[in-house]
Formats: structure tokens, C-alpha cells, sequence
């Protein structure tokens, strides 16, 4: 991931919680109603089947083992994957207007790389543009405390005026896994509430994977709150339910500021799904980490190399052995714990950026929220995999 793409990735969630008065503001009433996307045309989405578009990107992948042996692992879309996947990405516009506008830039294409073109080996892929608030619109909210112009209601249409386009135009009866983070996690969950959970078209959704996001349940139980009718996942052959979760080191839980990993009602706590260990516990994390800049501005450090004495030229690397994750729930909050397994007598790395940093300072309330997606990348790939399986054996 670059350096632009993990600055921008970084803003969705404190759009969704920490301005929670900003996230309900909406456009001045003297301006008239924008008028609604037209997405039967081919510029409104990012990517659509049988283009090649954002998700039609070089995904090769370095595998380091922990002796630094290095190999290749190529990758290749399905171009008849028998389901589709339905992604709403999350706050990365850098257009300097409260609402971004439908051009895609370099930004909206990129974290689609990051966070959804994998998951082409299993999908037919669909990401709709859509003007979602931009980091402009956020940080001046988190600057002032809430209020800034921006109309979130626009945001959430477009997503509603492309899943319907989608239903009535290219579902034609094919389960769906919907998919996305933060500010685009807060979309579908709007989306779900609304449109989907308890309906008949849940009968289509194979899953909805919410990353980076608070999905309320009750403590100690696996549906109720956010969704009514869509359980947390627990098993790869479960249709119809939830993974989600927030990211933290397990040696820098989520602080008492922390903007992720709780929810305001009481009785609930934020549902957290292990992708690589559905029922629970710790296990493995297949991740798919950017080789490149993981920084979050220019004051970031660079990360050390990934293996002493190699150069990676691939776009990503996988670090097998590296990472293990376990969903935690206590007093500081309900979320991922990620540990790093480094061993210093070995080549490979034994840190992994991915902390968000301001003014020279670990934001310690973000966790790792700007690699959510990457650390279970290849755990989420696999579950969907298996989804399919089960959704068209059913």
C-alpha cells in the first residue's frame, strides 16, 4: 500500500464514532438535493465484471518464510467465480469538498488493491463509487467537535441507488458477500439494517464482512442489536451472518480513549469474529501486507526491511508464522489482538508498521486500524471460499 493510500485509509472509523453528531450533519437546507448517480453507467462503479478496471491489478505476492527464504506466489481472478462480492471502500477522498465528487482519483483506486481485488478469486466483484464524506469534512469535524457541512445522507444513497442497480440488473439469484471498512462498514451497516436483515434478499447474502467498524451484540451472545436477524459467523459453512472486528496490538490494547472495540448501550459489546478462528481462540493471521510505505503521513518512520540483505518487488508481501490473532473482550474493550511472533536471530522482520502516527506520536485510540483488512486478508479470502461452497451446495 503507498504512502497516499494508508494516510487516507485511516479516516472512516472516527467518521462512524468518534463525530458521532458530524456522521447525522447534512447539507445546508437552502442547497437543493444533489441529484441521484445514474450507476447503469460504466463510471460510477470501480469495478464491475469483465473489466479491467481497479480490481484488474497486479496482486503478486512475496512469501518470506522465517528463515528469509523468498518465494513468488502469483495470483488470478476467476473470471466465472459462481458468487459475487459488494464493496463499499472506506474515507479516502482527497477532494476538498465536504462530499467527494464521482471522479475516482488515485486514492478511491488504490485501497480497492488493498482491500477488495483479492477477493476475485472467489467473486465477481463489484465497488460502486459513491460521495462519501472526505478527510477535508473529518478532520475539520474532529478539529471543531462535529458540525462541518457535509451531507452523510448523500453518501449512504449512492450505496443504496448501486445495491439496488446491482440487485435488479446483475444478481440474477447469485449469492453475495458484501464487504467493507469503516466509513464504508458504517454504509453497509445502514444498508443491512435497512434493506437486507430480515428480509427476503437475505436469503442471497452469503455474508457480510464489517471491518473496522463497532457492530453491537448483546454480551456473550451472537445476534441481536445492530442486526436482528444476521448472527455473528462461526463456522465457514454459516450463510447469512457477520464477521467483524477492530484491530490492536495485544501489547497496546485499546486505550480509555479508544475510538473502536465498544458501544454505547448497555448490556452490549462490539462483536468481534476471528477470521482465521471462527469459534475462537488464537490462530495464525494470513495476512497480505503492502511492501512498500506503511506510514500514515511523512512523519511516520519507514518501516525496517522486510528481509535483511533482499529487495521485494512485489506489491505485497505474506509473512507465514509472523502473525497471530485472538478476539479479547475485558475491561478496555472487545476487539482483535494481534501479536507479532519476531524472532531477532532470524532475517525477517520483526515489527509490522501499521500504527497511525500525528505529529511524531503513535495515536494509540486507532489501534491498527489502517491494516485491518491486511492482517486476515488471507483468512477472509479463504472463509468466503468456503461460503461459496456451502451456498452452492445449498
Amino acid at each position: 500500500m503507498t504512502n497516499s493510500i494508508i494516510r487516507v485509509s485511516i479516516a472512516a472509523c472516527g467518521l462512524l464514532l468518534g463525530t458521532a453528531s458530524f456522521a447525522q450533519s447534512s447539507a445546508p437546507e437552502s442547497a437543493p438535493p444533489p441529484a441521484a448517480n445514474d450507476y447503469s453507467k460504466a463510471e460510477t462503479w470501480l469495478c464491475r465484471p469483465g473489466r479491467q478496471d481497479a480490481c484488474a491489478v497486479d496482486l503478486t505476492t512475496t512469501v518470506i518464510a522465517a528463515d528469509g527464504k523468498l518465494t513468488k506466489e502469483a495470483f488470478k481472478a476467476n473470471a466465472n467465480a459462481p458468487i459475487d462480492c459488494f464493496y463499499v471502500y472506506p474515507t479516502v477522498s482527497n477532494d476538498p469538498t465536504p462530499n467527494s465528487d464521482m471522479n475516482a482519483g488515485p486514492e478511491e483506486t488504490n485501497v480497492v488493491r488493498a482491500q477488495f481485488a483479492r477477493f476475485g478469486s472467489q467473486c465477481k466483484l463489484y465497488a460502486p463509487l459513491y460521495r462519501q464524506i472526505t478527510l477535508k469534512a473529518l478532520r475539520a469535524a474532529m478539529a471543531s467537535g462535529g458540525g462541518f457541512p457535509a451531507d452523510r445522507k448523500l453518501g449512504y444513497n449512492d450505496v443504496l441507488d448501486a445495491w439496488n442497480y446491482y440487485l435488479q440488473n446483475d444478481n440474477k439469484g447469485r449469492g453475495v458477500v458484501l464487504i467493507g471498512h469503516s466509513q464504508g462498514s458504517g454504509m453497509l451497516t445502514q444498508l443491512i439494517k435497512n434493506e437486507i436483515d430480515g428480509k427476503p434478499v437475505q436469503s442471497k447474502v452469503l455474508s457480510a464482512l464489517l471491518l473496522g467498524t463497532n457492530i453491537a451484540v448483546p454480551k456473550d451472545k451472537d445476534v441481536g442489536g445492530s442486526f436482528q436477524s444476521m448472527p455473528l459467523c462461526r463456522s465457514a459453512s454459516q450463510l447469512g451472518c457477520v464477521i467483524s472486528y477492530v484491530t490492536f496490538r495485544s501489547d497496546a490494547p485499546p486505550p480509555a480513549n479508544s475510538r473502536f472495540g465498544r458501544v454505547p448501550t448497555e448490556g452490549m459489546q462490539a462483536a468481534c469474529v476471528n477470521p482465521a478462528a471462527l469459534k475462537g481462540g488464537k490462530a495464525e493471521m494470513h495476512a497480505y501486507l503492502s511492501s512498500g510505505f506503511n506510514g500514515v503521513s511523512t512523519e511516520s518512520a519507514q518501516p525496517k526491511p522486510w528481509v535483511a540483505g533482499a529487495k521485494i518487488e512485489t506489491p505485497f508481501v505474506s509473512v507465514p508464522g509472523l502473525l497471530t490473532g485472538e478476539c479479547v473482550s475485558n475491561d478496555t474493550g472487545s476487539y482483535l489482538a494481534i501479536t507479532t511472533n519476531g524472532n531477532p536471530a532470524d532475517p525477517r522482520t520483526d515489527e509490522i508498521p501499521g500504527d497511525v502516527v500525528a505529529g511524531g506520536n503513535v495515536m494509540k485510540d486507532w489501534g491498527l486500524h489502517l491494516i485491518d483488512a491486511h492482517v486476515a486478508m488471507g483468512n477472509l479470502v479463504d472463509v468466503v471460499e468456503q461460503q461459496s461452497k456451502a451456498y452452492l451446495k445449498k
